[in-house]
């Protein structure tokens, strides 16, 4: 099948029953996108699927045949940062950095939709992804810095 992941076009082979998860972290080494729970609980492999955020472990391959995916990896351009990676180094918004690439395909997928959110609606949105390190203050401020960006 023909997938395009990070604006590069790639054709592999799927094999029945393979999550989109298991072809960016093993078929692509495409390893930012973190395997967590395996059940859609965590966020923790939040990716972009054509703009809008999934978790790709709950995702089958196969589903994905012509569509765009955006993996951490491809959210910085040129070499620069996205704003919402900078802001996240800024407001010291990482400590294990397991959950933050999900929390930040979340946090892009929302602020797309809505640019300039409240407090509280950002942390409904990313409320799917679990983070046992920074008790959400310095993400949720992350977010917001990223907004004036």
């Amino acid at each position: 099948m023909k997938i395009k992941v990070n604006g590069q076009d790639y054709e592999i082979t799927v094999e029945p029953g393979r999550t989109l998860l298991d072809i960016l972290r093993y078929e692509l080494r495409l390893t930012g996108t973190k395997e967590g729970c395996g059940t859609g609980s965590c966020g923790s492999c939040t990716v972009l699927l054509d703009g809008e955020a999934v978790n790709s472990c709950l995702v089958f391959a196969i589903e994905v045949e012509g569509k765009e995916i955006t993996t951490i990896e491809g959210l910085s351009q040129q070499g620069k940062l996205h704003p919402l990676q900078q802001a996240f180094i800024d407001e010291g918004a990482v400590q294990c950095g397991f959950c933050t690439p999900g929390v930040i395909l979340t946090a892009k997928a929302f602020l797309d939709s809505n640019p300039h959110p409240t407090e509280l609606e950002i942390r409904q949105a990313i409320a799917g992804n679990l983070c046992r390190c920074t008790g959400y203050d310095k993400i949720v401020r992350a977010i917001m810095s990223a907004t004036n960006s």
